[in-house]
């Protein structure tokens, strides 16, 4: 590990991501939070919204060329899809090996970008443009990938968010008057992330998200027609070699729950089900949709490139 620090910016740093990012990089030792960019919370005190900012770090409403002029090791942007570009242009045209990890879905379409789920594509040393898989993206090609070969049609995936997953911005979707006692279904066909998985995994597959009245977490019930019959120990082995190596998926034989997940860094993937012919599958995964879905994964994939540990700053078990 280098012994200097490297230097990090945050673009985008109000939102529910921008505060779970912040706590993981103040408790890293390897980078050193130099810039936090957020036009609404501008000369702030960062320590005022998240605990263990350092003294005299305040929020700055930052252009991107003020932040190239900065130079940082690295730029994180957790920025509303749509606005990357400007950033990365700038960034590029001053320092173009600063390494630039895009939170939203702008560049995961991006053959030029690396699309940074480190259990099924860990980030390269020395990479510097990484695309940051999206929360329910991340939930459903865990839950299909170790099988992929073996489906026969496209996966049928059920998701459940909380409402952090809507935003800060006020919309029925994080409103919990209007979510308390209710399931909100949204987006039913051709939402970006059933796009984005079909894009990354051998296989289309059908999605349809809802959000509950819960805060964090994702739980996704992934139903999966086979291309013969299996027996339930074969299917489960797939899983288990899958994902031997990955220090944030654990595979359950319980049905996964939202509650057992939420505020953790890992994902989990299991309660796997067979119906009686041994050819339609159903398998669950949870995942904290601002950790592992997003802040979590962000730092894993940072923590590669720089040729840190990848759960370096990471808390686990």
């Amino acid at each position: 590990m280098s012994e200097r620090q490297k230097t990090v910016a945050l673009i985008g740093a109000r939102g529910h991501v921008g505060a779970e990012l912040m706590r993981l990089l103040f408790a890293h030792r390897g980078f050193d939070l130099v810039l936090v960019s957020s036009r609404e919370y501008a000369g702030e005190a960062v320590a005022r919204h998240v605990a263990g900012a350092p003294d005299g770090l305040h929020f700055e409403a930052a252009t991107a060329a003020q932040v190239a002029e900065r130079e940082p090791d690295a730029c994180i942007l957790a920025l509303p899809n749509g606005l990357a570009d400007a950033w990365v242009g700038e960034i590029a045209a001053r320092r173009p090996q600063t390494v630039i990890v895009d939170v939203s879905a702008d560049y995961r379409f991006d053959p030029g970008w690396h699309y940074g789920l480190p259990e099924l594509r860990p980030t390269p040393p020395g990479t510097t443009r990484i695309a940051n898989p999206g929360c329910y993206a991340t939930a459903m090609q865990l839950a299909i990938a170790p099988v992929a070969g073996i489906i026969a049609s496209p996966p049928h995936c059920f998701g459940v968010s909380g409402y952090s997953g809507a935003g800060t911005t006020p919309s029925p979707r994080n409103d919990p008057a209007r979510l308390q006692d209710n399931l909100m279904p949204y987006q039913p066909t051709g939402h970006l992330h059933e796009r984005e998985v079909s894009f990354q995994l051998p296989t289309a597959v059908r999605f349809t998200p809802h959000v509950a009245a819960f805060f964090r977490g994702i739980s996704m019930t992934v139903g999966m027609e086979l291309d013969s019959s299996y027996e339930l120990a074969a299917i489960v082995q797939k899983y288990e070699e899958a994902y031997a190596g990955a220090p944030l998926l654990r595979v359950s034989t319980a049905i996964p729950e939202v509650a057992a997940n939420a505020g953790h860094h890992h994902a989990c993937v299991g309660g796997f089900q067979l119906d009686a012919a041994g050819r339609y599958l159903v398998a669950f995964a949870t995942l904290d949709n601002l950790l592992k879905g997003a802040a979590t994964q962000a730092l894993q994939n940072l923590n590669l490139t720089c040729g840190y540990a990848e759960l370096e700053g990471i808390p686990h078990a």
